[in-house]
């Protein structure tokens, strides 16, 4: 019995070694052959050969704020108690927000700043679009 089951493990062995044997013949040429035709199909770019029209951006201008209207109340020391008298007749809850005149000043400086950021970036548009969709004019003139 000992001798039939060491016979069955030398063939097990044998049949395992046949098997791994067989799977690099063929995958080792399988392996090969990807390899090189993987590499056969290249082509050369032709990037700098060809001008590729430019897409147009279809970009809308931003449409102006339409932003709540204010009333500016100023108040001073002289006409505080008529300012809230007549708050209070028009059934508004007199509640004071103040500013001092240097305050009111770095307020304007502020939204001066936001006009400027928001026009350079509507400059920055408008190039991006004259960039992208060159109008006939100028493309005349370069011919």
């Amino acid at each position: 019995m000992l001798n039939a089951l060491a016979l069955q493990t030398l063939t097990m062995s044998h049949t395992k070694d046949k098997t791994y044997r067989l799977a690099w013949i063929i995958a080792v040429p399988l392996m090969l052959c990807l390899l090189l035709s993987g590499c056969a199909g290249v082509k050369k770019l032709s990037i700098f050969k060809e001008e590729v029209p430019r897409q147009e951006l279809n970009l809308e201008k931003p449409t102006p704020l339409q932003l709540e209207q204010l009333r500016w109340i100023i108040i001073t020391s002289e006409n505080a108690n008529e300012v809230f008298a007549k708050l209070e007749e028009q059934g508004i809850d007199p509640v004071l927000f103040g500013l001092t005149d240097k305050d009111f000043e770095l307020l304007s400086k502020n939204f001066a700043r936001i006009r400027n950021q928001l026009k350079i970036t509507n400059d920055l548009l408008e190039q991006y679009k004259e960039y992208y969709e060159p109008s006939e004019e100028k493309d005349e003139k370069s011919k």
